[in-house]
């Protein structure tokens, strides 16, 4: 396989980093990029963005610049739940541009006209947490002192507002594959809503299940790229 980069978008209150130890699995064939946000990590100087065109403008313009100043002739975009809302909308905002955009993996969320997230984000914060615990079946070990806690929780709910207030920016349709990913024990989403993604494209669909629940992809991330590969081989 020619070489070929995945630009991944982090999950709700997570941060480029995420992706670090995936860049290993990527090696030598895709070249595995985390998404650094406004307000975010090695960004946290920066006022974090709260509405969803905002951080779709602010990371199609760190695309545009990393692609730039390092050439790829293949570009993929990847996202988990509210990060795969970011990572569909970043494409149409990419459409058309000069940015080699080849294919779209989406990951935990339902399609786009679905009703999306699960309640939690106009809970006080102690309900907050237990409720975004208890939804995904994984909570943050920072989350227990009292410290990191402050620091995290603020683009945590900004995320989950964003992922349940969500409305599609616009009704144009992609013209390139796009893959949907679930954990087949994911209480959040079913497998017809993932199905739904399929209206999005004009060009390729596909739905693949992986072993696990909402947060498949923490478990076993290596059988989640050897899907992309898989995909991307085949295009």
């Amino acid at each position: 396989m020619a070489p070929h980069r995945l630009y991944c978008f982090p999950h709700a209150g997570a941060g480029a980093s995420f992706f670090a130890s995936w860049r290993k699995l990527g090696a030598p064939d895709l070249d595995i990029v985390g998404i650094p946000l406004p307000g975010r990590e090695k960004r946290f100087l920066e006022p974090p963005l709260e509405s969803m065109a905002e951080v779709v403008e602010a990371a199609a313009l760190w695309l545009q610049e990393h692609q730039a100043a390092h050439p790829m002739d293949h570009v993929h975009l990847f996202g988990h739940s509210v990060g795969a809302l970011l990572a569909f909308e970043t494409s149409r905002r990419l459409a058309g541009t000069s940015l080699p955009l080849r294919s779209l993996f989406v990951s935990g969320v339902s399609g786009p006209a679905c009703k999306q997230g699960f309640g939690a984000a106009d809970l006080p914060d102690e309900e907050f947490i237990t409720c975004v615990a208890d939804a995904v079946g994984y909570s943050h070990p920072a989350f227990g002192d009292p410290d990191l806690r402050e620091m995290l929780l603020p683009p945590l709910r900004i995320d989950v507002t964003m992922h349940e207030r969500y409305k599609p920016l616009s009704d144009e349709k992609l013209q390139i594959a796009v893959t949907a990913l679930r954990g087949d024990k994911d209480p959040l989403i079913d497998t017809a809503e993932c199905e739904q993604w399929a209206e999005v494209t004009t060009a390729d669909f596909e739905l693949v299940l992986q072993p696990g629940g909402h947060m498949y992809l923490t478990d076993n991330p290596r059988a989640l790229i050897d899907v992309v590969r898989s995909r991307i081989a085949a295009l």
